[in-house]
Formats: C-alpha cells, structure tokens, sequence
C-alpha cells in the first residue's frame, strides 16, 4: 500500500519500521518541527524524523498542519492510499482525513474509550490496571473518538513500569497496524463505535508531576513510583535536596508492626515545606540494610533511588555512604 506516516516520539518509530519492514511504499513522513529539548536546549529533530532520513524518506515538519496549505496539496498529489497516524501530535482536520482511500488510522496505547489523549502508557501503571493494550482506531476529527478497527491486549506484570510497558506497546502498534491495514485491503474489517460512556481522558505529565505526597496509600505511591520510571520520575526531597526513588515494595500496617528499626529522617513534600510533628507520613526508618518510608496508610521498602547530583543506587549502597 501506499502509506503517508505521521508521528513524533519514539514510541511511534515502531509503527514506523514495521511499515518499512513490510515493504509497503512510504512517499512521505509528517512530523513535529525540530524542537529544543535536554538540559542545554539543543534544537532536535524527532525521533520519528531521525528514522525516516534513516530509510530515505522525504520528511515535512509543519508547524501547524492544519493551516499548511501547501502540504494538503502535496498529499492530495501524492493520493495515498491510507495516513497512518502514531502519537504525532496535531488534530487532524476533515479535508485530510477525506485525502485517503481508506482514511487515516491512528494507532494508540491503550484500549479505547479508555485513557484517550497523551501519556495512557504511565497511567495503566499508575490506576493498577491488569491489563493495557493497543488499539486501531478510524480517525475522525474528534480526539481518540473514531471508530475502534483491531485491539491487542496484554497483561501488566506486577512490577511493569512506564517504561516497560512502554516498549511493549509501541512493538505491539507495530504489529497490530499490519494486521490492520490487511483487513482494510481485504474488506474484512467491522468499525465499532466507541462507548462514550466508558471513555476517559488523560492528560501529559510535567517535570513535577512525580512530586510525592506521603499522605497517600502506599499502594498508591508504589505505583507512581513504577509509573513515572523512567520520566518524570517519583521524587520528594531530603535535607533539601532532591531524592529519586525507582523501586519500591509496599508494607501493610501489619508488616510495619514486624519493624523494629529507628527513625533516621522526615522526607518533605516540597524543598521548603515543613513535615507537620502530627505526621507520621513521610518519616524515614533505617538501619544498615534497609529503608523504610512511613506512608498516609502502610510503608514502603525502597530498593533503588537516587539522591540529587549522585547516581542510582541499592539501597544499601545508599546506606552505606549516607549519613542521616
């Protein structure tokens, strides 16, 4: 077929090689404009963009593309038979999505009407969901609304992270939109309308999203801690200084109970805000092989984290250099 990509990050380059690695003809690759990113601002290109000059693929980068005039024309020259549509970015508008012989088909990491919009990965962590999943959907000019074409699901593994689940799902897109553009080729695809009623939006994390109350359920806390691995991160902060933490079990109150070990610290929400004496949240237990976080309901043992400035680490390691 003859297929015009679009897509951004570098969880859409799956979808990407799939379509390269299939054979399919690959005219043109749409993407985000090169934007400045990392800690020196840098100007960069995609990671979509990075791929498709890898493959030799023409690339366009509007800026707005519903306002680019010239590139509807130059879709419509091109006349593809399908858009392919993966975390790009921009809403599509109606004179696009008509361009296609079959339309334009995005696919999404999540299993729709579920977690529509940015970041659904972090949040099948983040809400404990058993399973997550990919769907293909017919787009329509609505965000994540079209209608539901093929869906692939898989279970989460009791310590699957952002990150994991995160490449699971983009090689799972890659697989899924083949098997979806031969059932558009074939006629054998059925379009099911979403269940509005079921739908649920999410929305991009910031850098303080993974600020840390330790107020909340330590089931809570564990999962934002294995959510937002590797970005942005669960953190709070230690004698004002920014703590990571990447790996957590929880303890229940009982489990507590078993703990004879002395209190070390008090973690705080914020660099400059004070842990009320009243709270039990947020104080820290350790002795030389392991640390323990009092938490609104239960505790959590941490494994890993990472201290601002210093490396990741065990944490007995932590330990073992660190004074309270």
């Amino acid at each position: 077929m003859k297929i015009v990509f679009m897509g951004t990050p570098d969880f859409a380059v799956a979808t990407l090689d799939a379509l390269a690695a299939a054979g399919h003809e690959l005219p043109l690759v749409i993407t985000q404009p090169d934007r400045p990113k990392g800690r020196h601002g840098e100007v960069q290109k995609s990671d979509v963009r990075v791929a498709a000059e890898r493959y030799g693929i023409p690339v366009a980068t509007p800026e707005r593309i519903r306002k680019d005039e010239g590139l509807k024309e130059r879709l419509r020259t091109i006349a593809p038979d399908v858009i392919v549509v993966t975390a790009f970015g921009q809403i599509l508008p109606k004179d696009i999505l008509d361009i296609p012989k079959y339309g334009c088909v995005n696919v999404h990491a999540s299993l729709l009407p579920k977690y529509r919009g940015a970041a659904p990965v972090q949040w099948a962590v983040l809400n404990g969901d058993a399973e997550s999943g990919v769907t293909t959907m017919q787009m329509d000019e609505g965000l994540d609304t079209g209608d539901i074409l093929l869906e692939k699901r898989i279970p989460l593994d009791p310590k699957e992270t952002g990150g994991s689940l995160f490449d699971k799902l983009a090689k799972l897109g890659g697989e899924l939109i083949l098997e979806t553009l031969d059932g558009l080729q074939a006629g054998t695809l059925t379009p099911t309308p979403q269940d509005a009623s079921k739908a649920t939006k999410v929305g991009l994390f910031t850098k303080t999203s993974g600020r840390i109350d330790w107020q909340e359920d330590a089931v809570v806390i564990e999962r934002k801690i294995r959510g937002l691995n590797p970005w942005p991160s669960a953190y709070s902060f230690l004698n004002g200084k920014q703590l990571k933490f990447w790996d957590a079990d929880v303890l229940t109150e009982e489990d507590c109970k078993k703990y004879a070990i002395p209190e070390v610290a008090r973690l705080m929400p914020d660099r400059n805000e004070p842990l009320p004496e009243t709270m039990r949240a947020g104080r820290v237990y350790a002795d030389q092989r392991q640390l323990i976080v009092r938490c609104g309901k239960g505790a959590l043992r941490i494994h890993e984290l990472q201290l601002e400035g210093k490396k990741r680490m065990k944490t007995e390691d932590f330990l073992r250099g660190h004074r309270f």
